[in-house]
């Protein structure tokens, strides 16, 4: 062989070997981040852990605190606030209930004709209104008018046989969704306006007030009997329909209980006990938190960067406004510090919110064998085109992590509230049924977090009690829920009594 081929032959083997030697990098590279974004997710899902001990915990201060928000305002991070509601629906209630339902840019007026012990909801319509934005934001007499001129819209469109008695005034529940300060059944200060509304003239305000005195100024003949929030109306639905039902849960946007208190219970209650002897009572469970609760530094930061830094902290890990903003910010963490997407951060991950729980929800429940559906939500909601099957099942297994320590303290805190009505054990016996009201899209739709949940309550509560405690779907709790309660509470009850 010649010089020049042989000089050829080395450069040539030096150039494979340089290659090999670079790909050889590239690999140790790349398990190198693979390790460290797998490091990542193993510390998250270890601060996430929700053993059953920790669960149990995290009941018991529930209770704890429950006891505590009824023995003095303020005595709790729960409000355990007093609803006024000492009747719930019975099934007997007969007659024609309006419902408001006033939560956000839209309301709804619904009707509900309902037929008694033997009948139950012989009919119902609604019509969703929106508001323009200029009242949002306008004058109460601008914002309450609207309302009220749609509801006589509403009301002049009854049909044959959809009229009140002869002599007697409609009767309507509204459902308000906004922070108030209740202070009978159907009257509530406004403390303050969420969700877009700014309307300083109402704020201290009874909003109920507000709303009769725009009926008033039209002409409108209708009577608010009830005001009442949608957690309240879920559990009126759920008992409407049956008798055992002890509280509601909402999982949704964002979450709250409500439940069945003894009057004589509630320490801080200082008027007349109610005949019933009973009282519901908003928990504003939002609010909850514990130093059991696994908080993990991805919480922390949501937390501070919020818009209510330090508030509604048990809010902010099992409902669906947070899951998928919790999982967007360990997927920023793993590309910033793992380049788990390749050398460049993707920009949209930089975005707050952008992954909604809907999307981590699509993407946790794929079951394709190439898992087509988390790649194609990559693409289109964090415009990321390539990952590797091994990426997508990493992703997949992060939305399990943030979906089930969200069910799993759910259902402890469904817990604390079985234990502080002492329906936690099983009495010699006794086989009482005990029927929880469930309500929200996170619930509904997200099938791999309601399994979860409804599993987790039975391994806290054992086989024997679980066997009591029940877990039923009631929707449009503040639709109906508020008509039923229109009704409950209706002015011409005593009348038909007597």
């Amino acid at each position: 062989m010649g010089k020049v081929a042989v000089g050829a032959a080395v450069v040539c083997a030096a150039t494979v070997c340089a290659a090999a030697a670079l790909v050889v990098r590239h690999r140790m590279r790349c398990s190198g981040r693979w390790a460290r974004a797998m490091a990542i997710l193993r510390e998250f899902e270890e601060n996430c852990g929700t053993p059953i001990g920790k669960l149990r915990q995290v009941a018991d201060a529930m209770a704890v605190e429950m006891h505590a928000g009824l023995a003095s305002e303020g005595g709790s991070k729960l409000k355990m606030l007093i609803s006024y509601v000492d009747n719930l629906p019975s099934g007997e209630e007969n007659g024609l209930f309006y419902a408001l339902d006033l939560g956000g840019t839209n309301f709804r007026v619904i009707r509900v004709l309902l037929g008694g012990r033997d009948g139950g909801v012989v009919k119902q319509e609604f019509e969703e209104v929106s508001i323009p934005p200029h009242l949002m934001t306008g004058s109460s007499d601008a914002l309450f008018g609207f309302i009220a001129t749609a509801l006589a819209n509403f009301v002049a469109t009854e049909s044959e046989g959809l009229h009140p008695s002869p002599g007697r005034q409609r009767e309507l529940g509204f459902t308000f969704s906004f922070p108030v300060r209740q202070t009978s059944i159907a009257s509530g200060n406004l403390i303050k306006w969420t969700k877009g509304f700014s309307i300083d003239d109402v704020v201290g305000e009874d909003v109920v007030g507000e709303l009769t005195k725009a009926m008033e100024r039209i002409g409108l003949d209708m009577r608010v009997s009830a005001l009442v929030n949608d957690t309240i109306g879920t559990l009126a639905g759920g008992r409407y329909h049956n008798p055992d039902v002890i509280a509601a849960v909402i999982l949704g946007t964002g979450t709250n209980a409500a439940y069945v208190e003894r009057a004589q219970a509630i320490p801080k209650w200082h008027g007349l006990l109610p005949k019933s002897g009973e009282m519901v009572i908003n928990m504003e469970w939002g609010n909850f938190r514990s130093s059991h609760l696994p908080l993990t530094e991805y919480d922390q930061d949501l937390d501070v960067e919020s818009l209510n830094p330090g508030e509604q902290i048990f809010e902010k890990i099992i409902s669906g406004m947070y899951l998928g903003e919790i999982v967007r910010r360990v997927l920023l963490k793993m590309a910033e510090e793992a380049a788990f997407f390749g050398d460049i951060v993707p920009q949209k991950l930089k975005i707050p919110f952008i992954l909604r729980t809907p999307h981590m929800s699509a993407m946790h429940h794929d079951e394709s064998s190439d898992l087509r559906v988390v790649g194609s939500k990559l693409k289109d909601i964090l415009e990321i085109p390539h990952t590797s099957l091994k990426m997508r099942k990493a992703i997949v297994e992060l939305c399990d992590i943030v979906a089930t320590r969200g069910a799993r303290l759910s259902a402890a805190g469904i817990v604390g509230i079985i234990k502080k009505l002492g329906r936690d054990t099983v009495k010699d016996g006794e086989k009482q049924k005990s029927v929880i009201a469930m309500d929200g899209g996170l619930y509904e739709h997200y099938s791999k977090f309601s399994t979860c949940m409804e599993s987790t309550l039975k391994e806290l509560l054992g086989e024997e009690v679980s066997d009591n405690i029940v877990v039923e779907q009631s929707n449009d709790g503040s639709g109906i829920g508020a008509a039923l309660l229109a009704a409950s509470h209706s002015q011409y009850l005593e009348v038909e009594e007597s």
